[in-house]
Protein backbone atom coordinates (compact mmCIF):
# COMPACT_ATOMS: atom_id res chain seq x y z
CA UNK A 1 0.00 0.00 0.00
CA UNK A 2 1.05 3.34 -0.81
CA UNK A 3 0.04 6.66 0.53
CA UNK A 4 0.81 10.02 -0.58
CA UNK A 5 0.40 12.84 1.25
CA UNK A 6 -1.01 16.41 0.14
CA UNK A 7 -0.62 19.39 2.06
CA UNK A 8 -1.81 23.13 1.32
CA UNK A 9 -2.11 26.04 3.85
CA UNK A 10 -5.31 24.98 5.88
CA UNK A 11 -6.53 22.06 4.23
CA UNK A 12 -5.04 18.20 3.90
CA UNK A 13 -6.16 15.95 1.33
CA UNK A 14 -4.91 12.22 1.49
CA UNK A 15 -5.29 10.27 -1.23
CA UNK A 16 -4.34 6.45 -0.75
CA UNK A 17 -4.05 4.08 -3.77
CA UNK A 18 -3.26 0.16 -3.56
CA UNK A 19 -1.73 -1.98 -5.37
CA UNK A 20 -2.00 -5.92 -4.99
CA UNK A 21 0.35 -7.48 -7.25
CA UNK A 22 -0.11 -11.34 -6.12
CA UNK A 23 -2.98 -12.84 -3.41
CA UNK A 24 -1.39 -14.18 -0.63
CA UNK A 25 -2.75 -17.46 0.11
CA UNK A 26 -4.22 -16.26 3.41
CA UNK A 27 -8.16 -16.87 3.04
CA UNK A 28 -10.16 -15.78 0.12
CA UNK A 29 -12.11 -13.53 2.48
CA UNK A 30 -9.06 -12.11 3.67
CA UNK A 31 -8.23 -11.13 0.09
CA UNK A 32 -11.44 -10.16 -0.75
CA UNK A 33 -11.74 -7.87 2.37
CA UNK A 34 -8.46 -6.30 1.70
CA UNK A 35 -9.34 -5.62 -1.60
CA UNK A 36 -12.17 -3.43 -0.48
CA UNK A 37 -9.77 -1.94 1.69
CA UNK A 38 -7.72 -0.99 -1.00
CA UNK A 39 -11.04 1.12 -3.03
CA UNK A 40 -12.11 2.61 0.25
CA UNK A 41 -12.07 6.35 0.24
CA UNK A 42 -9.72 7.61 2.82
CA UNK A 43 -11.65 9.60 4.98
CA UNK A 44 -13.51 6.45 6.02
CA UNK A 45 -10.44 5.09 7.24
CA UNK A 46 -10.85 7.39 10.14
CA UNK A 47 -14.55 7.35 10.22
CA UNK A 48 -16.41 5.55 12.43
CA UNK A 49 -18.24 3.53 10.63
CA UNK A 50 -19.56 -0.09 9.97
CA UNK A 51 -16.99 -0.27 6.72
CA UNK A 52 -14.30 1.13 8.94
CA UNK A 53 -14.57 -1.73 11.57
CA UNK A 54 -15.00 -4.63 8.62
CA UNK A 55 -11.36 -3.14 7.60
CA UNK A 56 -10.18 -3.30 11.08
CA UNK A 57 -11.36 -6.83 11.38
CA UNK A 58 -9.36 -7.71 8.39
CA UNK A 59 -6.28 -6.74 9.92
CA UNK A 60 -7.03 -8.42 12.84
CA UNK A 61 -7.76 -11.80 11.03
CA UNK A 62 -4.34 -10.93 8.88
CA UNK A 63 -2.53 -10.80 12.32
CA UNK A 64 -4.43 -13.79 14.24
CA UNK A 65 -3.50 -15.93 10.79
CA UNK A 66 0.06 -15.05 11.44
CA UNK A 67 0.06 -15.80 15.41
CA UNK A 68 -1.67 -18.83 14.49
CA UNK A 69 1.36 -19.83 11.56
CA UNK A 70 3.74 -19.25 14.41
CA UNK A 71 2.84 -21.13 17.17
CA UNK A 72 2.41 -23.85 15.22
CA UNK A 73 5.75 -23.60 13.80
CA UNK A 74 7.94 -22.91 16.30
CA UNK A 75 7.94 -26.00 18.51
CA UNK A 76 9.65 -27.84 15.34
CA UNK A 77 12.51 -24.80 15.11
CA UNK A 78 15.28 -25.85 17.15
CA UNK A 79 18.81 -24.20 17.87
CA UNK A 80 21.91 -26.21 17.38
CA UNK A 81 25.07 -25.13 19.46
CA UNK A 82 28.19 -26.35 17.97
CA UNK A 83 31.52 -27.05 19.97
CA UNK A 84 34.64 -28.18 18.77
CA UNK A 85 38.42 -27.20 18.22
CA UNK A 86 39.75 -25.26 14.99
CA UNK A 87 43.12 -23.79 14.47
CA UNK A 88 43.72 -20.11 13.38
CA UNK A 89 46.64 -18.13 12.39
CA UNK A 90 47.56 -15.29 14.40
CA UNK A 91 50.31 -12.45 13.74
CA UNK A 92 52.97 -12.66 16.11
CA UNK A 93 56.05 -9.71 15.51
CA UNK A 94 55.74 -10.80 11.78
CA UNK A 95 55.07 -13.90 12.14
CA UNK A 96 52.25 -16.26 11.63
CA UNK A 97 51.77 -18.89 14.73
CA UNK A 98 49.05 -21.25 14.15
CA UNK A 99 46.67 -21.31 17.29
CA UNK A 100 44.33 -24.03 18.34
CA UNK A 101 40.94 -22.92 20.34
CA UNK A 102 37.96 -23.96 21.48
CA UNK A 103 34.91 -22.98 19.49
CA UNK A 104 31.47 -22.28 19.69
CA UNK A 105 29.19 -21.75 17.19
CA UNK A 106 24.99 -21.62 16.58
CA UNK A 107 22.48 -22.78 13.98
CA UNK A 108 18.88 -23.58 13.30
CA UNK A 109 16.87 -26.82 12.56
CA UNK A 110 13.84 -27.90 12.14
CA UNK A 111 11.97 -31.39 12.76
CA UNK A 112 10.96 -33.81 10.47
CA UNK A 113 10.30 -36.68 11.91
CA UNK A 114 8.63 -36.97 15.22
CA UNK A 115 11.09 -39.73 16.49
CA UNK A 116 13.74 -36.94 16.89
CA UNK A 117 15.35 -36.40 13.32
CA UNK A 118 16.10 -32.89 12.53
CA UNK A 119 17.23 -31.24 9.19
CA UNK A 120 20.05 -28.83 8.97
CA UNK A 121 22.53 -27.36 7.24
CA UNK A 122 25.89 -29.29 6.97
CA UNK A 123 27.92 -26.25 7.37
CA UNK A 124 26.77 -25.60 10.83
CA UNK A 125 28.34 -28.75 11.95
CA UNK A 126 31.87 -27.99 10.76
CA UNK A 127 34.51 -28.71 13.21
CA UNK A 128 32.02 -30.34 15.41
CA UNK A 129 32.67 -31.93 18.81
CA UNK A 130 29.61 -31.72 20.37
CA UNK A 131 26.32 -31.00 18.99
CA UNK A 132 23.56 -29.73 21.09
CA UNK A 133 20.19 -29.55 20.38
CA UNK A 134 17.85 -26.95 22.44
CA UNK A 135 14.03 -28.19 21.77
CA UNK A 136 11.89 -25.03 22.47
CA UNK A 137 9.56 -25.46 25.62
CA UNK A 138 5.32 -26.23 24.78
CA UNK A 139 4.47 -22.87 24.69
CA UNK A 140 7.48 -21.01 24.16
CA UNK A 141 6.32 -18.82 21.03
CA UNK A 142 3.54 -17.09 23.15
CA UNK A 143 5.57 -16.76 26.45
CA UNK A 144 6.12 -13.46 27.73
CA UNK A 145 9.79 -11.89 27.62
CA UNK A 146 10.77 -12.58 30.87
CA UNK A 147 9.71 -15.97 31.02
CA UNK A 148 12.14 -18.87 31.35
CA UNK A 149 11.73 -20.34 27.79
CA UNK A 150 15.01 -21.81 26.97
CA UNK A 151 13.66 -25.27 26.22
CA UNK A 152 14.88 -28.99 26.46
CA UNK A 153 18.72 -29.72 25.81
CA UNK A 154 19.42 -32.94 24.06
CA UNK A 155 22.77 -34.32 22.53
CA UNK A 156 22.54 -35.26 18.79
CA UNK A 157 24.64 -37.58 17.13
CA UNK A 158 24.96 -37.11 12.99
CA UNK A 159 22.84 -39.72 11.09
CA UNK A 160 24.15 -38.81 7.25
CA UNK A 161 25.75 -35.39 5.79
CA UNK A 162 26.08 -34.27 2.41
CA UNK A 163 28.45 -31.60 1.92
CA UNK A 164 27.55 -31.39 -1.98
CA UNK A 165 23.92 -30.02 -1.13
CA UNK A 166 25.09 -29.37 1.93
CA UNK A 167 22.43 -31.12 4.02
CA UNK A 168 22.50 -32.54 7.41
CA UNK A 169 20.44 -35.07 9.73
CA UNK A 170 20.81 -35.18 13.49
CA UNK A 171 19.31 -37.41 16.01
CA UNK A 172 18.02 -36.78 19.25
CA UNK A 173 16.48 -39.32 21.64
CA UNK A 174 13.32 -38.28 22.20
CA UNK A 175 10.07 -39.06 20.88
CA UNK A 176 6.36 -37.45 20.03
CA UNK A 177 8.07 -33.94 18.93
CA UNK A 178 6.16 -31.60 16.62
CA UNK A 179 7.45 -32.18 13.19
CA UNK A 180 6.79 -29.85 9.77
CA UNK A 181 6.08 -31.81 6.86
CA UNK A 182 8.48 -31.67 3.59
CA UNK A 183 6.63 -29.45 0.86
CA UNK A 184 7.61 -31.38 -2.70
CA UNK A 185 4.57 -32.07 -4.08
CA UNK A 186 3.55 -28.59 -4.81
CA UNK A 187 6.28 -25.99 -6.39
CA UNK A 188 6.65 -22.69 -5.09
CA UNK A 189 5.50 -19.60 -6.92
CA UNK A 190 6.99 -16.42 -7.46
CA UNK A 191 5.59 -13.68 -4.86
CA UNK A 192 4.54 -16.33 -2.34
CA UNK A 193 4.43 -15.44 0.99
CA UNK A 194 6.65 -16.84 3.18
CA UNK A 195 8.19 -16.88 6.75
CA UNK A 196 11.76 -17.74 7.95
CA UNK A 197 12.29 -19.32 11.49
CA UNK A 198 15.95 -19.81 13.39
CA UNK A 199 18.37 -18.14 15.46
CA UNK A 200 19.79 -15.44 13.63
CA UNK A 201 22.61 -14.22 15.74
CA UNK A 202 22.03 -16.40 18.83
CA UNK A 203 18.67 -15.33 19.34
CA UNK A 204 16.50 -17.92 19.21
CA UNK A 205 12.64 -18.12 18.26
CA UNK A 206 13.39 -15.50 16.16
CA UNK A 207 10.63 -15.46 12.86
CA UNK A 208 10.58 -12.84 9.87
CA UNK A 209 8.16 -12.84 6.95
CA UNK A 210 8.91 -11.89 3.04
CA UNK A 211 8.03 -13.38 -0.50
CA UNK A 212 9.82 -15.59 -3.00
CA UNK A 213 11.77 -13.72 -5.27
CA UNK A 214 12.91 -16.26 -7.46
CA UNK A 215 11.82 -19.73 -7.39
CA UNK A 216 14.88 -21.08 -8.78
CA UNK A 217 18.67 -19.16 -8.31
CA UNK A 218 21.81 -20.52 -9.74
CA UNK A 219 24.47 -18.08 -7.92
CA UNK A 220 27.03 -20.38 -8.94
CA UNK A 221 26.76 -21.16 -12.58
CA UNK A 222 29.40 -23.82 -12.51
CA UNK A 223 27.22 -25.50 -9.43
CA UNK A 224 24.38 -27.89 -10.20
CA UNK A 225 22.91 -26.42 -7.46
CA UNK A 226 19.84 -24.38 -7.35
CA UNK A 227 18.11 -21.92 -4.57
CA UNK A 228 15.01 -20.86 -3.93
CA UNK A 229 15.77 -16.91 -3.25
CA UNK A 230 13.65 -14.79 -0.96
CA UNK A 231 13.65 -11.24 0.38
CA UNK A 232 12.71 -12.43 4.42
CA UNK A 233 15.30 -11.32 6.15
CA UNK A 234 17.73 -14.07 7.15
CA UNK A 235 20.93 -13.63 8.77
CA UNK A 236 23.96 -15.54 10.25
CA UNK A 237 22.63 -18.20 12.63
CA UNK A 238 19.53 -18.46 10.71
CA UNK A 239 21.60 -21.26 8.31
CA UNK A 240 19.67 -24.89 8.62
CA UNK A 241 16.12 -23.27 9.81
CA UNK A 242 13.01 -24.00 7.82
CA UNK A 243 11.61 -21.64 5.25
CA UNK A 244 7.76 -22.46 5.34
CA UNK A 245 4.59 -21.37 3.36
CA UNK A 246 1.50 -19.93 4.55
CA UNK A 247 0.34 -23.17 5.46
CA UNK A 248 3.53 -24.16 7.80
CA UNK A 249 4.73 -26.57 5.22
CA UNK A 250 8.78 -26.86 4.63
CA UNK A 251 9.61 -25.14 1.56
CA UNK A 252 13.16 -25.54 1.82
CA UNK A 253 16.25 -25.04 4.32
CA UNK A 254 17.69 -21.04 4.87
CA UNK A 255 21.42 -21.79 3.86
CA UNK A 256 23.16 -18.43 3.04
CA UNK A 257 22.86 -14.70 2.22
CA UNK A 258 24.28 -12.38 -0.05
CA UNK A 259 26.03 -9.43 1.47
CA UNK A 260 28.14 -6.38 1.44
CA UNK A 261 28.23 -5.89 5.49
CA UNK A 262 27.51 -9.65 6.41
CA UNK A 263 23.86 -8.46 7.64
CA UNK A 264 20.64 -9.37 5.62
CA UNK A 265 20.15 -7.30 2.26
CA UNK A 266 17.12 -9.02 1.23
CA UNK A 267 19.19 -11.45 -0.58
CA UNK A 268 18.29 -14.86 1.20
CA UNK A 269 18.88 -18.72 -0.37
CA UNK A 270 17.29 -21.89 1.28
CA UNK A 271 17.39 -25.22 -0.42
CA UNK A 272 14.57 -26.55 -1.85
CA UNK A 273 11.94 -29.07 -0.39
CA UNK A 274 12.32 -31.10 -3.51
CA UNK A 275 16.23 -31.41 -2.59
CA UNK A 276 15.47 -32.01 0.51
CA UNK A 277 12.98 -34.82 -0.22
CA UNK A 278 15.63 -36.79 -2.53
CA UNK A 279 18.47 -36.47 0.00
CA UNK A 280 16.75 -37.38 3.86
CA UNK A 281 15.89 -40.51 2.83
CA UNK A 282 19.12 -41.51 1.59
CA UNK A 283 20.87 -39.46 4.79
CA UNK A 284 18.87 -42.13 6.67
CA UNK A 285 19.50 -44.98 5.13
CA UNK A 286 22.99 -44.75 4.18
CA UNK A 287 24.70 -41.88 5.94
CA UNK A 288 25.26 -39.78 2.35
CA UNK A 289 23.71 -39.75 -0.99
CA UNK A 290 23.38 -41.74 -4.07
CA UNK A 291 23.83 -39.41 -6.92
CA UNK A 292 21.55 -41.19 -9.56
CA UNK A 293 22.58 -41.40 -13.24
CA UNK A 294 21.67 -42.50 -17.01
CA UNK A 295 24.87 -43.65 -18.15
CA UNK A 296 25.82 -40.85 -20.21
CA UNK A 297 28.80 -38.21 -20.38
CA UNK A 298 27.36 -34.87 -20.78
CA UNK A 299 29.41 -32.06 -21.93
CA UNK A 300 28.92 -28.26 -22.55
CA UNK A 301 28.74 -26.57 -26.16
CA UNK A 302 31.29 -24.27 -27.04
CA UNK A 303 30.93 -22.30 -30.14
CA UNK A 304 34.12 -23.46 -31.69
CA UNK A 305 32.65 -27.66 -30.77
CA UNK A 306 29.35 -26.26 -32.60
CA UNK A 307 31.12 -25.22 -35.59
CA UNK A 308 33.55 -27.91 -35.72
CA UNK A 309 30.52 -30.83 -35.49
CA UNK A 310 27.96 -28.61 -37.46
CA UNK A 311 25.60 -28.65 -34.93
CA UNK A 312 22.30 -27.08 -35.00
CA UNK A 313 22.82 -25.04 -31.26
CA UNK A 314 25.98 -23.26 -30.28
CA UNK A 315 24.85 -23.61 -26.42
CA UNK A 316 23.69 -26.01 -24.11
CA UNK A 317 24.72 -29.25 -23.52
CA UNK A 318 25.51 -32.59 -25.46
CA UNK A 319 25.87 -35.80 -24.96
CA UNK A 320 29.28 -36.93 -25.53
CA UNK A 321 29.14 -40.79 -25.01
CA UNK A 322 26.57 -43.43 -24.15
CA UNK A 323 27.83 -46.79 -21.88
CA UNK A 324 26.98 -49.89 -23.87
CA UNK A 325 23.91 -50.81 -22.14
CA UNK A 326 22.98 -48.57 -19.98
CA UNK A 327 19.81 -46.75 -19.23
CA UNK A 328 20.74 -44.10 -21.24
CA UNK A 329 21.47 -46.16 -24.59
CA UNK A 330 18.82 -48.37 -23.39
CA UNK A 331 16.27 -45.40 -24.07
CA UNK A 332 17.81 -44.94 -27.31
CA UNK A 333 20.24 -41.61 -26.42
CA UNK A 334 22.94 -41.34 -28.92
CA UNK A 335 26.44 -39.53 -28.94
CA UNK A 336 26.46 -36.23 -30.39
CA UNK A 337 22.15 -35.57 -29.25
CA UNK A 338 22.03 -31.79 -27.83
CA UNK A 339 19.59 -31.92 -25.00
CA UNK A 340 17.52 -29.25 -24.56
CA UNK A 341 15.08 -30.14 -21.86
CA UNK A 342 14.57 -32.45 -18.34
CA UNK A 343 10.42 -33.02 -17.64
CA UNK A 344 9.69 -29.67 -19.56
CA UNK A 345 12.74 -28.03 -17.61
CA UNK A 346 15.00 -26.44 -20.25
CA UNK A 347 18.62 -27.94 -19.66
CA UNK A 348 20.78 -24.39 -21.11
CA UNK A 349 23.73 -25.79 -18.73
CA UNK A 350 25.61 -28.27 -17.37
CA UNK A 351 24.81 -26.95 -13.80
CA UNK A 352 21.17 -27.11 -14.94
CA UNK A 353 20.86 -30.56 -16.48
CA UNK A 354 22.36 -31.73 -13.33
CA UNK A 355 20.42 -30.31 -11.23
CA UNK A 356 16.89 -32.21 -13.21
CA UNK A 357 18.52 -35.07 -12.55
CA UNK A 358 19.25 -34.88 -8.83
CA UNK A 359 15.38 -34.36 -8.05
CA UNK A 360 14.77 -38.29 -9.14
CA UNK A 361 15.45 -41.52 -7.91
CA UNK A 362 16.34 -44.66 -8.62
CA UNK A 363 14.03 -46.48 -10.48
CA UNK A 364 12.31 -43.13 -11.66
CA UNK A 365 12.00 -41.47 -15.44
CA UNK A 366 13.58 -38.59 -16.84
CA UNK A 367 11.63 -37.40 -19.98
CA UNK A 368 14.95 -36.22 -21.84
CA UNK A 369 13.74 -34.19 -25.21
CA UNK A 370 17.10 -33.64 -27.41
CA UNK A 371 17.63 -32.27 -30.64
CA UNK A 372 19.03 -34.84 -32.92
CA UNK A 373 19.96 -33.24 -36.50
CA UNK A 374 17.00 -30.84 -37.34
CA UNK A 375 14.60 -33.61 -35.29
CA UNK A 376 12.90 -33.40 -32.11
CA UNK A 377 12.62 -36.44 -29.83
CA UNK A 378 11.44 -37.56 -26.20
CA UNK A 379 13.22 -40.27 -24.63
CA UNK A 380 11.72 -41.58 -21.62
CA UNK A 381 15.26 -42.75 -19.72
CA UNK A 382 15.44 -44.65 -16.63
CA UNK A 383 17.54 -43.26 -13.71
CA UNK A 384 20.00 -45.65 -11.59
CA UNK A 385 22.04 -44.86 -7.98
CA UNK A 386 25.50 -44.34 -8.51
CA UNK A 387 27.64 -46.65 -5.62
CA UNK A 388 29.07 -45.34 -3.47
CA UNK A 389 32.36 -47.00 -2.16
CA UNK A 390 31.51 -47.17 1.46
CA UNK A 391 28.71 -49.08 0.75
CA UNK A 392 30.93 -52.19 -0.84
CA UNK A 393 32.80 -52.08 2.12
CA UNK A 394 30.24 -54.94 3.81
CA UNK A 395 30.51 -56.89 0.48
CA UNK A 396 34.62 -57.49 1.51
CA UNK A 397 34.24 -58.05 4.75
CA UNK A 398 34.27 -61.86 6.66
CA UNK A 399 32.31 -62.19 9.07
CA UNK A 400 34.85 -63.71 11.07
CA UNK A 401 38.20 -62.91 10.05
CA UNK A 402 36.80 -59.02 10.27
CA UNK A 403 34.55 -59.21 13.53
CA UNK A 404 36.01 -56.77 16.09
CA UNK A 405 33.75 -58.76 19.24
CA UNK A 406 33.91 -55.93 22.00
CA UNK A 407 32.75 -52.79 19.49
CA UNK A 408 30.11 -55.35 18.07
CA UNK A 409 31.35 -54.37 14.21
CA UNK A 410 32.75 -55.44 11.33
CA UNK A 411 36.10 -53.74 10.76
CA UNK A 412 38.28 -53.49 7.78
CA UNK A 413 42.05 -52.20 7.47
CA UNK A 414 42.83 -49.12 5.52
CA UNK A 415 45.29 -49.12 2.97
CA UNK A 416 46.29 -46.79 0.35
CA UNK A 417 43.93 -47.74 -2.40
CA UNK A 418 41.33 -47.96 -0.08
CA UNK A 419 41.68 -44.34 1.44
CA UNK A 420 41.78 -43.17 -2.44
CA UNK A 421 38.72 -44.08 -2.89
CA UNK A 422 36.64 -42.64 0.24
CA UNK A 423 35.92 -39.43 0.02
CA UNK A 424 36.94 -36.65 2.59
CA UNK A 425 39.37 -39.28 4.40
CA UNK A 426 41.59 -37.00 6.46
CA UNK A 427 44.02 -39.89 7.37
CA UNK A 428 44.76 -42.64 5.06
CA UNK A 429 45.25 -45.03 7.91
CA UNK A 430 43.34 -46.65 10.67
CA UNK A 431 40.36 -49.72 10.90
CA UNK A 432 37.06 -48.46 9.23
CA UNK A 433 33.84 -49.69 10.26
CA UNK A 434 32.39 -51.71 7.23
CA UNK A 435 29.31 -53.43 8.97
CA UNK A 436 27.57 -53.04 12.68
CA UNK A 437 26.58 -56.34 14.05
CA UNK A 438 23.57 -58.01 15.10
CA UNK A 439 22.20 -56.38 18.27
CA UNK A 440 24.55 -54.09 18.03
CA UNK A 441 22.16 -51.15 17.77
CA UNK A 442 21.26 -51.88 21.57
CA UNK A 443 24.79 -52.03 23.00
CA UNK A 444 26.58 -49.14 24.68
CA UNK A 445 29.43 -48.28 21.52
CA UNK A 446 28.21 -45.57 19.70
CA UNK A 447 29.92 -46.24 16.30
CA UNK A 448 28.58 -45.84 13.09
CA UNK A 449 28.82 -47.65 9.57
CA UNK A 450 31.84 -45.66 7.39
CA UNK A 451 33.60 -44.42 10.96
CA UNK A 452 37.38 -44.80 10.80
CA UNK A 453 38.89 -45.70 14.01
CA UNK A 454 42.58 -44.04 14.02
CA UNK A 455 43.59 -44.30 18.10
CA UNK A 456 42.63 -46.31 21.07
CA UNK A 457 42.73 -44.20 24.22
CA UNK A 458 45.50 -41.93 22.78
CA UNK A 459 47.58 -45.23 20.87
CA UNK A 460 47.15 -45.08 17.02
CA UNK A 461 45.39 -47.92 15.54
CA UNK A 462 46.34 -49.08 12.25
CA UNK A 463 45.64 -52.87 12.22
CA UNK A 464 42.72 -55.08 12.65
CA UNK A 465 45.08 -56.31 15.41
CA UNK A 466 46.39 -53.79 17.08
CA UNK A 467 42.89 -52.61 17.74
CA UNK A 468 41.66 -55.98 18.89
CA UNK A 469 44.86 -56.34 21.44
CA UNK A 470 44.17 -52.92 22.42
CA UNK A 471 40.94 -53.98 23.50
CA UNK A 472 41.97 -57.04 25.64
CA UNK A 473 43.93 -55.01 27.50
CA UNK A 474 41.56 -53.22 29.19
CA UNK A 475 38.98 -54.60 32.31
CA UNK A 476 35.77 -54.31 32.73
CA UNK A 477 34.60 -51.15 33.39
CA UNK A 478 37.77 -49.49 32.01
CA UNK A 479 36.94 -46.44 30.00
CA UNK A 480 37.24 -46.40 26.46
CA UNK A 481 38.22 -43.12 24.15
CA UNK A 482 38.27 -44.16 20.73
CA UNK A 483 39.19 -41.34 17.81
CA UNK A 484 37.10 -41.31 14.93
CA UNK A 485 36.94 -39.59 11.32
CA UNK A 486 33.13 -39.16 10.74
CA UNK A 487 31.95 -37.15 7.51
CA UNK A 488 35.46 -35.77 7.44
CA UNK A 489 35.43 -34.47 11.20
CA UNK A 490 37.52 -35.96 13.81
CA UNK A 491 35.57 -37.03 17.13
CA UNK A 492 35.79 -39.01 20.28
CA UNK A 493 33.57 -41.60 20.85
CA UNK A 494 34.03 -42.82 24.69
CA UNK A 495 32.22 -45.58 26.38
CA UNK A 496 32.82 -48.27 29.41
CA UNK A 497 34.50 -51.55 28.32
Amino acid sequence: MEIQSKISDKRARMTVSCNIDRAWPLGRRILASLAALCLMPAASLSAQTPQGAGAADVLHQLNKSIEALVRRVSPSVVQIVVTGYRSTEQNNRGQADVVIGRERAIGSGVIVDPKGYIVTNAHVLTGAQQIEVIVPSPGTASAPPDADARGKSYQARVIGITREIDLAVLKIDANGLPAIPIRASVLPSQGEMVFAFGSPEGLRNTVTMGVISSVARQPDPDSPLVYVQTDTPINPGNSGGPLVDADGGLLGINTFILSTSGGNQGLGFAIPAGELSFAYPQLLKYGHIHQPEIGAIIQTITPELAAGLRLQKDAGVIVLDVVPGGPADTAGLRIQDIILSVDGTPAGNLPMFTHSLYLHGSGERAQIEVLRGANRLQLNVPLVERPHKADSLVDTADPVKNLVGPLGVLGIELNLDLARDLPDLRIPTGVIVAAKTLGAEDGDVPLETGDVIHALNGTSITTLAGLRDGLAALKPGDAVALLVERFGQLIYVSFLR
